[in-house]
């Protein structure tokens, strides 16, 4: 029997799906406008007994598929904690918003803020940023692993940052620095999110965003607390909705 969790993000779709227990399948597309149909064409091979639906499209999908849905907030609890049973407190960071979270000792949810207004710090300011310095989300990432801490971004908002940058360009700034400068404005807004949380180590950071390492090392010198990456981040909320479907 197939169980099936769908994270519908603004910027992709993410499938798990768990057999006997075990994942058997995760795949990822892009978000494109019709979802429902991207969806359906993820889901038509598979044909699951049971589905549970989270993330931005979640609403959507269960009234034009019928399929049960379930907050972020919670699923991406239960997937970090079926993942890493001793993290305390959680920073998923997607494509248009940051969520931080607070967990008790049994997993379950204590507490949550969300940045959901803005998309600064999200995975769409690092487009803009990385379409700014002329260069993909994977050149910005090791770009900033060389550079130095010589600069700030101080703008919280995206246009106003990106001015910031292509300013700094212009006056012929280490594009290395820049893209370090980029990353540590995420990591303060970051920081500034999770402290309105009573932060318990170890955090775990999850979402497609924390693929970068250059992001990850300046959490972890800015909280001085360790931060635990899953191997593929950005299925966490696929998971947790899979196993909480798999537990009704």
């Amino acid at each position: 029997m197939k169980i099936a969790g769908l994270d519908v993000g603004s910027r992709a779709i993410k499938l798990v799906v768990l057999q006997k227990g075990e994942c058997i399948l995760k795949k990822e597309v892009a978000t494109g406008f019709d979802y429902v149909q991207e969806v359906q064409t993820l889901l038509e091979e598979i044909q699951p007994h049971k589905t549970l639906v989270t993330g931005y499209g979640r609403h959507l999908l269960a009234q034009h598929m019928g399929f049960e849905h379930v907050t972020e907030i919670k699923a991406h609890a239960k997937g970090v904690h079926n993942l890493f049973a001793e993290v305390r407190t959680i920073l998923d960071i997607g494509g248009q918003d940051t969520k931080a979270i607070s967990l008790n000792p049994n997993g379950r949810v204590h507490s949550f803020v969300m940045n959901d207004r803005c998309a600064a710090g999200t995975g769409r300011f690092l487009e803009a940023m990385a379409t700014s310095l002329g260069c993909s989300i994977i050149e910005l990432n090791a770009l900033a692993l060389r550079g130095s801490n010589d600069f700030s971004i101080n703008s919280t908002c995206t246009v106003f940052a990106e001015t910031e940058v292509i300013s700094l360009k212009a006056q012929g700034a280490n594009p290395a620095d820049v893209a370090r400068a980029i990353f540590k404005s995420i990591a303060q807004r970051a920081a500034s999110l999770l402290n309105r949380l009573s932060i318990n180590p170890p955090l775990c950071f999850c979402g497609g965003v924390a693929r970068n390492k250059a992001l990850v090392q300046e959490l972890k010198a800015m909280l001085h607390m360790p931060v635990l990456v899953p191997e593929q981040p950005e299925f966490t909320g696929a998971l947790g909705a899979a196993l909480l479907a798999s537990m009704t």
